[in-house]
């Protein structure tokens, strides 16, 4: 937290006059209780009562905004709604924020809540689920019932953390937190060839979709037989266009190999040692490519342009999603990427000034030293942006 700690011993009247926290007209004036009221209503969206904005207001005076964070996410409504319009997102292909509660989004609340290491939330073998039980493999009315009741998912003794395999059935070692849930089998499992499942993981968690992950210096070796090689005839368009999100996309989706959305079931199914037929589609597009025979993968782009993205894995390669999920978390667009999620959601714009990229470095270098605590990347983002 380098931004803030630069600002320690500085008078808040002499910050605000150097414009250290003020962006915009009027902003130069907000006092300590202004800012606390604006911190409060970002992260929450409800006002604060008097005695919460009190102690927000003393924080702010003593130097301290990221406890005055804190104090503010205090607030149940931060889990009920706040942090479930940010997850509701990343569990669907459309992206949008409505829709009901589900165990993919209960996950990542209750993970916050508790301050669980956020690298697990894609290899964890971790569930959040309703104190009452009613978990189902084939619906979502458990989730659904939570959220009408209005459940306070706050308290822990509400939304409680179970062992995924021990509720799910999946093996322990086929669990990749929030990737194996129901709702992420639903939406990024169904149909298709289970290349969509790495698609939305970059979006989410690398905040990158394939344009930017684009690389035709990778090697062609693994791409699946269903991508023809001349495309309308031309041969250029595959070695300039497809190879470039392909080659590395489709080393890595091979640890989808075992995974399927049942429609008929409306489950998550698991076949290990068993390709799906997915991944074996559309063979005569192309009888030279790559054939699926297990659910290891590669991550070809730890070298060329993508090496940027900081993998910082074990090994580069393995075998399912876990240790998958294990290469994504480890890497330092991983940090970065929920930084930025959280700066947009927080400061109600992306981060582009020189400040506000020089923030997210150091509130990502935070989040990794501090046991990757989300709650403390949300604290320290409503500290910088308390005065715009």
């Amino acid at each position: 937290m380098d931004w803030l700690r630069t600002l320690r011993g500085v008078p808040l009247a002499a910050v605000l006059a150097l414009g250290l926290v003020a962006s915009g007209p009027g902003d130069a004036l907000a006092g300590p209780r202004e800012q606390a009221k604006r911190m409060h209503d970002r992260l929450v969206g409800v006002p604060p009562t008097t005695a919460v904005l009190d102690s927000m207001q003393a924080s702010i005076e003593a130097d301290d905004p990221v406890a005055a964070a804190h104090t503010a996410m205090a607030n149940p409504i931060f889990y009920i709604s706040s942090l479930k319009n940010f997850a509701t997102p990343w569990t669907n292909v459309p992206q949008t924020v409505f829709g009901d509660l589900n165990d993919y989004t209960a996950t990542v609340i209750g993970m916050i809540r508790d301050d669980v290491p956020f690298d697990e939330v894609l290899h964890g073998d971790i569930l959040y689920v309703g104190a009452g039980g009613g978990y189902s493999n084939t619906d979502n009315t458990h989730y659904a019932q939570l959220e009408q009741s209005r459940a306070d998912l706050s308290d822990p003794n509400v939304l409680v953390r179970r062992v995924q395999s021990a509720v799910t059935g999946l093996p322990a070692a086929a669990t990749a937190g929030v990737l194996t849930t129901r709702a992420a089998g639903e939406a990024f499992f169904s149909a298709g060839t289970n290349r969509r499942m790495w698609r939305f993981t970059a979006m989410n968690y690398l905040c990158r979709d394939m344009e930017q992950l684009n690389d035709i210096t990778r090697p062609a070796d693994r791409i699946r037989q269903d991508i023809g090689r001349s495309p309308g005839g031309d041969s250029r368009i595959f070695h300039n266009t497809c190879v470039g999100c392909h080659s590395g996309m489709d080393p890595l989706s091979g640890a989808y190999a075992y995974y399927e959305w049942d429609q008929a079931t409306a489950r998550v199914t698991y076949t290990p040692g068993n390709v799906t037929g997915k991944h074996l589609i559309n063979a005569n597009a192309f009888p030279g490519g790559y054939v699926t025979v297990d659910d290891s993968w590669v991550n070809l782009w730890r070298a060329g342009p993508n090496s940027s993205l900081g993998w910082r894995g074990p090994a580069g390669s393995g075998n399912g999603m876990k240790s998958l999920g294990v290469e994504v978390s480890a890497s330092r667009a991983f940090s970065v990427c929920q930084v930025e999620k959280v700066f947009r959601r927080v400061c109600l714009r992306a981060p582009e000034s020189v400040a506000d990229r020089a923030a997210v470095e150091s509130i990502a270098d935070d989040f990794e030293a501090g046991n990757r605590s989300m709650k403390l990347v949300f604290a320290e983002t409503a500290a910088f942006c308390m005065g715009n």
